[in-house]
């Protein structure tokens, strides 16, 4: 008789809900557990396949008659900012973004629940508690960090950490061949500095300090303005039927 190991992954598919990003559809996604030993080799794999984490869950689309979610990553060593990027990285040199261990603090929650009131009041996660802010960035079985940004300071070229009030958070997997950018949040009232851009930029740069060729963005959907940012960051690659394709420029409905 044939038996599976016992720690062999098992996919389940959810029920049909209203698609977030597209009026008028509905999504259904797979997934499976990221728990054990072999949590971190499994989300490496399944990173590579187009999965996203969601603290122990790894999931993707499965829409029956839709396939508008696209898998992006950007390629890391070969990227070079823009102009409009440019003037995002020279906003925010006086920002230094520090890797630290994935613990949640009060301070972090307050910016989160800051973040979700003013950007997403009515989202799914509007009303997270600080339990469930806690859950969210240490329920992980991978190798997960986060990223916290803060003014540098007088000390920062020695200890290579910020000074001041926290301005902007991302949790981040380190994964065997690039970073994916699971959540991220930032101050709503600082609004000339696009830190949402801004932390995309510091994570190519994270990356390549680490030598790693890829920045996972999570799922492209043309026509989702939402997702349209996504597209900008060129090259990159996007998953489809066929692998990896790489993407030298926008395409039309992107940004």
């Amino acid at each position: 008789m044939t038996r599976e190991p016992r720690d062999a992954p098992q996919f389940y598919l959810t029920a049909p809900s209203p698609c977030p990003y597209l009026p008028g559809r509905e999504e259904r996604k797979v997934f499976t557990h990221l728990i054990g030993r072999r949590a971190g080799a499994l989300n490496d794999t399944l990173s590579q396949s187009g999965f996203r984490r969601s603290q122990t869950i790894a999931y993707r689309p499965a829409c029956e008659m839709c396939r508008a979610c696209v898998s992006v990553r950007v390629k890391v060593d070969e990227f070079a900012p823009g102009q409009s990027f440019r003037r995002v990285l020279a906003a925010n040199t006086d920002l230094i973004g520090t890797l630290i261990p994935n613990r949640p603090t009060s301070e972090q929650y307050s910016l989160f629940r800051a973040y979700l009131d003013a950007r997403h009041g009515e989202g799914g996660m509007a009303d997270m508690s600080i339990l469930d802010y806690a859950t969210m960035i240490e329920d992980s079985h991978v190798d997960t960090r986060l990223i916290e940004y803060r003014r540098r300071g007088p000390d920062t070229a020695i200890t290579g950490q910020g000074t001041g009030d926290l301005i902007a958070v991302c949790l981040t997997d380190i994964l065997a061949d690039g970073l994916s950018m699971v959540y991220s949040f930032y101050d709503p009232e600082i609004v000339n500095r696009s830190l949402g851009t801004f932390m995309i930029l510091d994570h190519i740069a994270q990356a390549r300090s680490l030598a790693l060729s890829h920045l996972y963005l999570g799922y492209w959907v043309a026509g989702s303005r939402k997702m349209d940012y996504k597209a900008r960051f060129l090259p990159q690659e996007r998953l489809g039927l066929n692998g990896w394709e790489r993407v030298e420029r926008s395409r039309p409905g992107s940004a």
